[in-house]
């Protein structure tokens, strides 16, 4: 099976066009922008969004999701005002009515802050951190997706997830990291599916990505676990000088995909293991 996949794929590499976009230029007005959703535009509600801003845009500038977990991130999230150039509102169900007994400050509004870039590298410079600057490497995501007996790999045309691939693309949005998912053609001529995706090398599917202008593959499987009460998510990168793996268990797809971009953002900023 192996060596039928690894010729398969010599035969694709022949065939295979310019599919996906190059590697996105930095544009560093949308790396120091980030958002939240709050209720309301008051300031009660302002403040947990500030911070929630706050800490997106650390993870988003740095590459370095433990940033999250450092003791001295509290100190610094009082401060999360401070750093902010400016901040807007959208109401999320614009257009429709005010319903009876419902105010403004009872609808959802997308907060969008935008960071001065000079006060968030000096905070993360206190945190022992440096921003990542850098073009970003464009993914390709190879996803197996087992539950209740259906399976199948994730594809950007294919008839099955639509929310998921939907669910990824806010993920990578998120976090600034182009990530696009291979066409079904792609899939087929290599012969990658559910069962055969999960043995192929990492090296051979980096060939596979390589031709969409030079992407990088992050390879994955979600299984879904009634035991753990949601999703088994597993990862792989090859980020040249080794493979890194990861897991996250019991969680939603969209916490899955948060997880898969946090992690290859981490890796490939070189901030190590995940």
């Amino acid at each position: 099976m192996a060596n039928l996949l690894k010729h398969m794929m010599v035969l694709l590499i022949g065939l295979l066009g310019v599919g996906a976009g190059q590697a996105q230029t930095l544009n560093l007005t949308e790396l120091y922008t980030t958002k939240a959703i709050v209720t309301g535009t008051g300031e009660v509600n302002r403040k947990p969004g500030l911070e929630e801003c706050f800490r997106k845009v650390l993870v988003k500038v740095s590459g370095d999701q433990t940033v999250l977990t450092d003791e001295r991130l509290a100190s610094l999230l009082p401060k999360a005002g401070s750093a902010i150039s400016e901040f807007r509102y959208r109401d999320r169900l614009e257009g429709r009515p005010i319903h009876d007994e419902q105010g403004t400050y009872d609808r959802p509004h997308d907060l969008t802050c935008v960071f001065d870039r000079e006060r968030v590298d000096s905070l993360l410079e206190s945190l022992d951190r440096k921003p990542w600057l850098e073009e970003r490497p464009h993914l390709i995501v190879f996803l197996s997706v087992k539950q209740a007996g259906k399976a199948f790999v994730l594809a950007r045309n294919g008839a099955d997830g639509p929310y998921m691939r939907q669910s990824l693309a806010q993920a990578a949005d998120t976090l600034a990291l182009p990530v696009e998912l291979p066409d079904s053609a792609t899939l087929s001529s290599a012969a990658l599916n559910a069962a055969t995706l999960p043995k192929v090398e990492m090296g051979d599917l980096d060939t596979i990505a390589a031709r969409y202008d030079g992407a990088k593959a992050l390879a994955g499987s979600l299984v879904w676990s009634d035991r753990e009460h949601g999703w088994i998510a597993d990862w792989r990168l090859d980020r040249g000088d080794k493979i890194y793996e990861w897991q996250v268990r019991g969680v939603g797809f969209d916490e899955a995909f948060r997880n898969a971009v946090a992690g290859s953002l981490q890796v490939l900023s070189g901030n190590g293991q995940p």
